[in-house]
C-alpha cells in the first residue's frame, strides 16, 4: 500500500477521497509550521481550498493549536463565512477575511498560508521590504507583492484591497503584521513559505552585522529570475520531491496528523 492510500483508507464516508487527502496536507502543514516554530499561540492561519466547483476551503478551528491539528478537526467554510462542518470552535475571523479575499478571485490558490514570525514581520514592517542580497531571497523577489496594514483584519470591506494588491504573485509582505504566500497545492505554498521566512531571517541577520551587503550584479539577480519563474516546474519540485519527505519526517515524530 502506497503511503497515499494509506492516508485516504480511513476516509469518512461523508466526504470524497480528494477533500479527505487535502485534510490530511493542510494538517500536515499546520503540524510543520509548529515544529519550525513559526506559529503565534492560536494565531495565524492556512487555508486549503476543497476539491470541487464550489469555492468552499478549510481552515483550522479558533482555539486549538497548531501542533494540534488533525485532519478531521479542519473546518469547512465558504466564501460567506458559514461553518459547513460541525466543529466545538468557530474559526478566526481575521483569517477568514483574509482566506476568504483570495480563494474568492484566485483559481489557482488551492493553499493560503500566513504567519506572524519575529523576523517574517520585522522585514514586513521594514520600509525597504525583502531585498535580494542573497540566493534564497531571489527565489522570492521576483513573485513579491505587498499589502498595506489597515488593522486586524475583521473589515471585509478590505478585501478587495487585498486582493488588487496580491494580483498573480504567490509571496506577500503584509506591512506592520506578517508573511504570506499562495500555492496550487498545500506543498507549494508550505515551500514557498520556508524560502519567504528564511530570506526575511538572512535579511535580519545580515543587517545586524552593518549598514552594508556584499552587492549582487542586477543580471545575476535576473538569471535567478529565470531559473525559478516557470510555476509548473516550481509546483513539481514542490509536490514531489520536496513534500513527500516532509510528510514521512511528520509519520516518525506523530502520525496523528492524518486522524
Amino acid at each position: 500500500m502506497s503511503p497515499a492510500e494509506a492516508r485516504l483508507k480511513q476516509v469518512p464516508s461523508d466526504m470524497t477521497d480528494a477533500e479527505w487527502e487535502q485534510r490530511v496536507n493542510l494538517a500536515a502543514a499546520y503540524r510543520l509550521v509548529a515544529y519550525y516554530g513559526w506559529d503565534d499561540l492560536v494565531d495565524t492561519h492556512i487555508s486549503a481550498r476543497v476539491p470541487g466547483p464550489e469555492h468552499h476551503f478549510l481552515i483550522n478551528p479558533y482555539g486549538l493549536m497548531f501542533d494540534e491539528i488533525t485532519a478531521s478537526s479542519l473546518v469547512k467554510v465558504d466564501l460567506d463565512g458559514n461553518q459547513l462542518t460541525k466543529s466545538e470552535y468557530s474559526i478566526n475571523p481575521a483569517g477568514f477575511t483574509i482566506h476568504s479575499a483570495i480563494h474568492e478571485v484566485r483559481e489557482d490558490a488551492g493553499c493560503v498560508l500566513h504567519l506572524h514570525t519575529p523576523d517574517g514581520t520585522a522585514v514586513a514592517s521594514c520600509m525597504d521590504g525583502l531585498l535580494p542580497l542573497n540566493q534564497t531571497a531571489q527565489l522570492v523577489t521576483h513573485d513579491l507583492a505587498y499589502h498595506d496594514y489597515e488593522g486586524i483584519a475583521l473589515d471585509h470591506d478590505e478585501r478587495p484591497r487585498l486582493q488588487k494588491d496580491l494580483g498573480n504573485k504567490n509571496f506577500m509582505l503584509l506591512r506592520n503584521h506578517g508573511t504570506l504566500t499562495v500555492g496550487r497545492s498545500v506543498a507549494s505554498a508550505f515551500e514557498r513559505m520556508f524560502h519567504l521566512e528564511r530570506a526575511c531571517t538572512m535579511q535580519v541577520r545580515t543587517r545586524m552585522l552593518g549598514p552594508t551587503a556584499y552587492p549582487v550584479d542586477q543580471a545575476v539577480i535576473d538569471k535567478n529570475t529565470r531559473v525559478v519563474e516557470n510555476l509548473d516546474r516550481a509546483e513539481l519540485r514542490s509536490t514531489k520531491l520536496v513534500w513527500p519527505p516532509l510528510l514521512r519526517k511528520l509519520d516518525r515524530l506523530d502520525p496523528s496528523y492524518k486522524t
